[in-house]
């Protein structure tokens, strides 16, 4: 039935929200890789802009080399030396620069959701390798779960409350817990003080913050289920066939058509 392969997609949606709560199907991602989308697609731009310097450059040496060896009757052994020594250099810097640039604190909740989720993305890469093992994980956690939060942000403003609780979130709360880890010297983080070491504290409220994330998530998709569930049933009743016109007015569709109102006479008020 229609009605049940709707139920069936609602379900399969809760139970996809229910395992991004959980972590998702995300493995911890190997040391280099980036951790959500929004960081990959910054370190793309950084590399075509590096691909478009190196091309420009090695057309620039070629180009001059043509010009000098038109003028002069060619350019001789050390020409092509220099040129081929030019190229080799103008690789090896054009390669190096620029390179993405970690964003301070300050600037991880401006911008629109997909570029505060983006600067989050790379400032949580940059401080992931001083991290404790099992922070670590939850750095590539948060990393799948941003990028499903910048999704559900997009065309919210900034004065809706969901846009000004996720900037707290995302730009204050988790960069703060991970600063104030990083305060600490490395000796003392394996130390316990007050029933705990630093590096325990630290794996419990990268926890709740994940789960915090997922919570603001879960409510903003949450207002999409219902909108996707009302024109479900809709569908059904508006496209179902015999099935959904029994549901309707709970009497069997007999195949009879129903006569046509509209071209029967109506009887004058005497």
């Amino acid at each position: 039935m229609v009605y049940e392969t709707s139920e069936q997609q609602l379900r399969s949606a809760k139970r996809s929200l229910a395992t991004q709560r959980d972590g998702g199907t995300h493995r911890p991602a190997p040391r280099g890789q980036s951790i959500g989308k929004g960081s990959a697609q910054l370190k793309l731009k950084s590399l075509l802009i590096k691909v478009r310097n190196i091309a420009l450059a090695i057309f620039a040496i070629w180009l001059g080399a043509g010009i000098a060896g038109a003028f002069v009757g060619g350019i001789g052994f050390w020409g092509v030396m220099a040129v081929i020594v030019s190229t080799a250099i103008a690789i090896a810097v054009f390669s190096s620069f620029p390179k993405v640039k970690v964003p301070k604190r300050a600037e991880l909740k401006l911008g629109n959701p997909q570029q505060m989720v983006a600067r989050t993305e790379i400032w949580l890469e940059s401080q992931r390798p001083a991290l404790p093992p099992p922070a670590q994980a939850l750095v590539d956690q948060l990393g799948v779960q941003l990028d499903a939060l910048g999704l559900q942000l997009k065309g919210l403003g900034d004065n809706e409350p969901a846009m000004a609780e996720v900037r707290e979130l995302v730009g204050e709360y988790i960069p703060e817990t991970i600063d104030n880890y990083r305060k600490i010297p490395a000796h003392l983080r394996t130390e316990e003080y007050a029933g705990k070491t630093a590096d325990e504290r630290l794996t419990e409220s990268l926890t709740k913050l994940s789960g915090e994330v997922d919570r603001v998530t879960r409510r903003l998709a949450e207002g999409a289920l219902d909108d996707l569930a009302i024109k479900s049933r809709y569908l059904e009743y508006r496209y179902g066939g015999a099935e959904a016109l029994e549901d309707m007015t709970g009497m069997p569709d007999t195949g009879v058509p129903l006569p046509d109102f509209s071209a029967i006479p109506t009887t004058k008020e005497r």
